[in-house]
């Protein structure tokens, strides 16, 4: 018994110095990720810091400007789209917007230095074919792909290097025509009026491709295919200006976020051990461990860190408790059927693996899925989501597991401190699906009700942000050097006394004394009394404002990637659940619920107004990971509950069961992460405030779709199959 307790002990030590190594370099990282201001006034990140986006640090900021004097709209919307498709080398939470009608803004997060981005992104320019007689015969448009390559003579050993061009369907054929009748003369590749290649046509090419060789270096190919990929825009761009821009919603943000972060985690692992006692111990420092990965692993796979990355973190924490909570049900059911406490633990982690598995997995699939095909506020949600699921998933089996044997070996090996869980009378979920179904429709309808009246009171379906449907930017030079702080809480509530919105965006420009502030769109009379409240108030030039119109960040084109992205990964999710669960209902079933959970948010944003940006991009999804997952649980404890019932079934039975059985997980699962969100909430700026919010209400809601939606749902579908062979007969 020493010895097992030696071992306990030791176990128990280690993981302490884990988590305090990992807590160290984790601390250290948080620090490393905060821009540093030199003496000259230059802004840098650290090495070894979390990159974080421009709302929660800021970054670069360039203006490029259509070389064509009036360049149409077909052509700015398809350049501002592959510019976005570009910069996300750099990050995908990158926003490419139009300014004016002949110019586009890219706003670059998680880096400082504008000029190594000039360098490395290039300058859009012209890339041309032309034949002998310097007609151009194909452009930059008809380039599909280019890539740097290298080939070594075999017998010299000399080093050549070229770009490899794959032209577009329209332009292979282009191609093939054009060197068909040039045969035996020269078709010049030019780039920005520098002639790169010339070389003579042997023979019509029909491949598709071509190549420019006569290159000095790799790093000079490299580049010159990134800038010849911005060379297939639809307009020439020239640069117009670029600047480092401070964070759109300041230091206070951040401070609170992350005092709000630790208070609410903090709570959790109070009610974790005041629920769970010993077990709850052990996921509390399992959990504690998790967090610290969390944010070296961030740092180490350069992921820019923003509001709506922030969501997907909260929702991996979700599900990192909701793993324990479902373990620790396990044991305490073990225990209440006369098992010894050592077998009780082995146990009900076996029997928690397929639950565990099959949401995490799920979810998985949906993170890969939107990473794919998603772009911009999708794809940065996606990343931090998988690497916090994968990282949950690890900690919740193997080092809470480690953890809660290494106690008992302790000595905690009465029962007394893992609970018994004690046979409950089923509740009649089924009995009430009538009133279940007529609430949730009725929530639906008055959602569309909302919508459609929304549109006559203020022109939409829902009140739209700057993202979506752009506003006016406007340049203001005060006299001195404004700090966030005084930006947020001086500047501000002057510009919203004159737009009567809440929608504004503020950004510093380092170095100087200029701020960028983004509102909904102005009128004339509008620019001109913010124009005098600004001089009125701050004593500024009137002369030196200027303001711009701007598109929406979210372009139509990326909006269309996101719903493509949800469709396919909710697709996907359903084939998963019909092979696990070898039953389409299930699968039906989920998606349904998965539907009637994002209709009733859109509802709340329809009647509450609440601004719909890229943040409620991000809470959606959020929802849909955290409904899917709340639903598998259920399922898998009717999956579970069908292979143990006599031949006879009562499906009325069997699924009034598994929801009360899973009753508790559901409620404590739903609690614990609503609380990291309501801390979020009460302690935050009125920006995070207004991202917290839609996430209460879509726990929440998920949590009544999947206790009193889900079973009923599939119950029905059941019924139906059913009555199908019987009326057959």
């Amino acid at each position: 018994m020493k010895n097992n307790k030696g071992k306990g002990l030791l176990g128990l030590l280690c993981l302490l110095i884990a988590i305090g190594l990992f807590g160290w370099f984790g601390y250290d990282t948080l620090q490393k990720s905060k821009l540093v201001t030199d003496v000259s006034g230059i802004s840098s990140y650290q090495e070894g810091g979390i990159k974080l986006g421009l709302d929660l640090a800021g970054g670069v900021s360039i203006t490029y400007r259509a070389v064509e004097d009036n360049p149409s709209a077909e052509d700015m919307s398809d350049t501002r789209y592959k510019l976005q498709q570009r910069v996300q080398n750099y990050s995908t939470e990158a926003e490419v917007y139009q300014e004016g009608n002949n110019r586009i803004n890219i706003d670059i997060p998680g880096v400082s230095d504008a000029n190594k981005v000039l360098e490395e992104l290039g300058k859009p320019g012209s890339l041309q074919f032309m034949d002998e007689s310097f007609q151009t015969v194909l452009e930059g448009t008809d380039v599909a792909s280019a890539r740097a390559m290298s080939y070594k003579d075999q017998q010299t050993g000399a080093v050549s290097y070229e770009v490899a061009l794959t032209f577009t369907d329209e332009g292979a054929k282009k191609f093939a025509d054009v060197t068909a009748a040039n045969v035996g003369k020269r078709i010049a590749i030019v780039y920005d009026n520098m002639l790169y290649s010339n070389p003579v046509v042997q023979q019509a090419i029909t491949g598709g491709q071509a190549s420019i060789t006569g290159l000095s270096s790799f790093e000079e190919a490299d580049q010159l295919a990134a800038t010849i990929r911005i060379g297939s825009l639809s307009l020439e761009l020239e640069e117009l200006r670029s600047n480092v821009v401070g964070a759109k919603l300041g230091e206070e943000a951040i401070s609170t976020s992350l005092k709000a972060g630790a208070i609410g985690f903090g709570i959790v692992c109070v009610f974790m051990i005041a629920v769970y006692l010993v077990p709850g111990l052990a996921a509390s420092l399992a959990l504690c461990l998790y967090a610290v990965l969390m944010i070296i692993l961030l740092a180490a796979f350069e992921v820019t860190l923003t509001l709506p990355g922030i969501a997907g973190i909260i929702l991996s924490i979700g599900m990192a408790v909701d793993a324990n909570v479902i373990i620790f049900t396990r044991i305490k059911e073990e225990i209440g059927v006369g098992k010894t406490v050592k077998s009780a633990i082995k146990t009900g982690f076996s029997k928690a693996m397929s639950a565990i598995i099959d949401g995490n997995v799920t979810t998985l699939i949906a993170a890969a899925v939107l990473y794919w095909r998603g772009s911009g506020t999708v794809k940065g949600f996606a990343t931090t989501l998988a690497i916090g699921i994968v990282l949950s998933m690890v900690t919740a089996l193997f080092i809470t597991k480690f953890t809660l044997n290494s106690l008992y070996e302790m000595g905690f090996t009465d029962k007394k401190f893992y609970g018994v869980r004690k046979e409950k009378t089923p509740i009649n979920f089924l009995g009430k699906r009538t009133v279940f179904l007529a609430v949730s429709a009725a929530a639906v309808c008055i959602g569309f009700v909302g919508m459609f009246m929304n549109r006559s009171s203020i022109g939409g379906a829902f009140n739209y942000s700057l993202d979506f449907q752009g506003g006016t930017s406007t340049n203001v030079t005060f006299n001195e050097d404004m700090s966030l702080e005084r930006i947020s809480a001086e500047v501000v509530p002057v510009v919203e006394g004159i737009t009567n919105s809440a929608d504004t965006q503020t950004q510093k420009v380092a170095g100087t004394n200029e701020v960028i502030i983004k509102t909904r769109t102005l009128s004339v009379e509008e620019r001109q009394a913010l124009d005098a409240a600004l001089a009125e108030k701050f004593g500024v030039d009137e002369s030196t404002i200027t303001a711009e119109s701007i598109s929406g960040a979210i372009s139509d084109e990326m909006k269309r990637d996101a719903v493509e992205a949800t469709i396919i990964a909710t697709l996907f999710m359903l084939l998963y659940i019909w092979i696990r669960f070898k039953n389409i209902r299930f699968a039906a079933s989920a998606v349904i619920a998965l539907l009637h959970d994002v209709l009733v948010v859109l509802a709340c944003y329809a009647l509450a107004k609440w601004s719909v940006g890229s943040t409620a991009i991000a809470c959606l999804l959020t929802i849909v990971g955290y409904s899917i997952n709340a639903t598998i649980v259920i399922f898998d404890r009717i999956r579970e509950n069908l292979r143990l019932a006599e031949p006879k079934k009562d499906l009325v039975q069997i699924v009034n069961v598994s929801i009360t059985e899973t009753f508790t997980r559901s409620i404590n699962t739903s609690l614990t992460t609503f609380i990291m969100v309501f801390v979020l909430f009460i302690m935050g700026v009125s920006s995070i405030r207004e991202f917290a919010l839609p996430l209460m209400a879509g726990i929440i809601c998920g949590t009544y779709s999947s206790v009193c939606l889900t079973g009923a749902l599939w119950y029905i579908l059941s019924m139906k199959q059913a009555k199908k062979p019987a009326a057959q007969k």
